[in-house]
């Protein structure tokens, strides 16, 4: 019997994954902190996760439809940028703070590129920092788990211009577990790294930016505080590290696809949080670092790419 021999264009490697799976595993990745947030921060954090991702699902629907193009709310993508944003956000935000939030990630970062893929930088994170800088009072308003909504400050305001961990500072366990004041997702370091390993499991992200980013974090802060390793650990485990490094330098559009890419991108991340989180005017600077990133990853990759095989270098005259 004659066999016939297809020859097809790239891709010859296939396999069963499509962005609705991936985004859903990113969703189920980050229930433990959805749940922890609505544990510690009660219903208020209840409605602003649930006004920030139904803004996102209407934004992104009703920007396809004025562009004219296939409306796919049911790949999941807006879901997981709405519910990034809600966790990148106080408890004692105003009701319209993700609203805005959402309808910029979805409508200026992801559609006006181009839509999912074409963003050159992480919508839920470029609305995180709008939000900040524009309304700074409102974002930076912590309070503390509970029912009573009582002002407190974060761990890293405690450390910030010190070189050791002062006494009235919250506990490492509570900064670990997550009893602390902040946004309602970054809080729980553990819950995040269990969504973090579950991604890992599922082979939708890489061990690779994660680990040398908190590394880079790691290893900096312990150098700069004299080799105080619970200095180290405090920065390690406090403020929005973790949901950055795990949720957000992961991103697949807006990082470097190269393996050397992605190990100078994450030690770039590590190094500008450090020295922002160090010597900058910010207690936090997860989210200006991952986004300065952002922007140099096209010239990362520049540098960063293999070269072809057979490729011959242009001679100079």
């Amino acid at each position: 019997m004659d066999q016939k021999l297809i020859v097809s264009s790239s891709p010859h490697i296939r396999d069963e994954s499509s962005v609705q799976k991936v985004m859903s595993d990113v969703v189920i990745a980050l229930l433990p902190a959805t749940i922890g947030a609505v544990y510690f921060f009660r219903t208020r954090a209840l409605i602003l996760i649930l006004i920030a991702v139904i803004t996102a699902v209407m934004a992104e629907a009703v920007m396809q439809k004025l562009r004219k193009q296939p409306v796919t709310i049911s790949d999941m993508s807006a879901v997981v940028t709405g519910l990034l944003i809600a966790l990148n956000i106080t408890a004692a935000s105003a009701w319209w703070i993700p609203m805005i939030g959402s309808a910029f990630a979805i409508v200026v970062v992801k559609q006006l590129f181009g839509g999912l893929g074409k963003n050159f930088m992480n919508p839920a994170l470029a609305a995180r920092i709008l939000l900040t800088l524009s309304w700074t009072g409102r974002m930076t308003e912590w309070i503390t788990p509970g029912a009573d909504a009582v002002s407190t400050a974060t761990p890293l305001s405690f450390v910030k211009g010190q070189m050791m961990v002062p006494g009235n500072a919250p506990s490492l366990f509570d900064s670990f577990v997550g009893n602390i004041g902040g946004c309602m997702g970054e809080t729980s370091a553990l819950l995040l790294l269990l969504g973090g390993l579950y991604l890992i499991y599922r082979n939708v992200i890489a061990i690779r930016i994660p680990l040398i980013y908190i590394g880079t974090v790691a290893a900096l802060t312990l150098i700069y505080s004299g080799f105080n390793f619970h200095y180290m650990a405090y920065h390690v485990v406090s403020g929005g590290l973790m949901i950055g490094a795990i949720f957000m330098a992961t991103d697949y559009a807006s990082s470097p696809v190269t393996s050397e890419g992605r190990i100078i991108f994450a030690f770039g991340c590590g190094l500008l949080t450090t020295v922002i989180r160090l010597f900058g005017g910010f207690n936090e600077g997860v989210g200006f670092s991952i986004l300065l990133m952002n922007v140099a990853t096209p010239l990362i990759e520049r540098y960063t790419v293999p070269a072809i095989y057979g490729e011959v270098k242009k001679q100079h005259a």
